[in-house]
């Protein structure tokens, strides 16, 4: 029987990959895009972010963009009335 403590860091233990959320009501394009693509760049590889907007346009617009950036949006869906959510994968740096 060993008398060595088990090690108190969790090194070891898988880490899922950091994701989040951003609130974008009240902003119209092309700021939904810049500020959507400047929260993405803070994440690592592989982390998703949720990003909700109401301007009809950047619905459409924001998941172009990432796409050409070449990221993977994974969802786009309304929300409620007059908004919607886009979900992404951060794919490249």
């Amino acid at each position: 029987m060993s008398t060595t403590p088990p090690s108190s860091t969790p090194s070891s233990l898988p880490t899922s990959p950091a994701s989040g959320e951003l609130d974008l009501r009240g902003e119209v394009c092309p700021y939904t895009f810049v500020r959507a693509r400047l929260a993405l760049e803070a994440l690592p590889l592989g982390a998703s972010l949720v990003v909700t907007v109401d301007h009809a346009p950047a619905a459409a617009s924001v998941p172009r963009s990432f796409a050409e950036w070449g990221q993977e949006v994974t969802a786009v869906a309304p929300a409620g009335p007059g908004h919607w959510t886009i979900a992404v994968v951060k794919r490249v740096e």
